[in-house]
């Protein structure tokens, strides 16, 4: 008698237990290998979306040279990668190396700009830079392409 009448909560309580345990798998990934960082007590894995923090971020030689000739500095950059808005037409998510992610938004000086990131792993590369409103005449390696 005393089985019958706590057999219901012990499968509640069990159930429980598996709900909690594949919730974390699936948080995790079931990988230890998942490109998870974590930076200020966050986790956030990079397979999840376009990661805004700067702190990986590095410069593509292209992309110094056309923010150079566009007068855009990298303090405008990581305010686009911050606060920017993702255009998913001109985006390449499943790029063979690394998803890229055109980010668009207006610099502190009215520039109307697109940002290319292509988001690794272990960085955030910018590509390149593209000012929507004006044609500039750039010299950068990789325009005869």
């Amino acid at each position: 008698m005393l089985q019958k009448k706590w057999f219901p909560y012990l499968l509640v309580a069990c159930l429980g237990l598996l709900l909690l345990g594949i919730n974390l798998v699936r948080r995790n990934g079931g990988n230890e290998k998942d490109p998870v960082r974590k930076e200020k007590g966050s986790t956030i894995n990079r397979d999840r979306g376009f990661d805004r923090r700067t702190s990986y971020l590095e410069y593509s030689q292209h992309a110094i040279c056309r923010m150079d000739c566009r007068h855009i500095n990298r303090s405008e950059v990581e305010d686009i990668m911050r606060n920017g808005h993702i255009n998913y037409r001109k985006s390449d998510l499943q790029n063979a190396r690394c998803p890229r992610y055109a980010l668009e938004g207006r610099t502190a000086d009215a520039q109307q700009v697109r940002i290319i990131f292509a988001q690794c792993n272990e960085k955030t590369e910018v590509v390149t830079v593209i000012d929507l409103d004006t044609e500039w005449t750039c010299h950068c390696p990789g325009d005869d392409k």
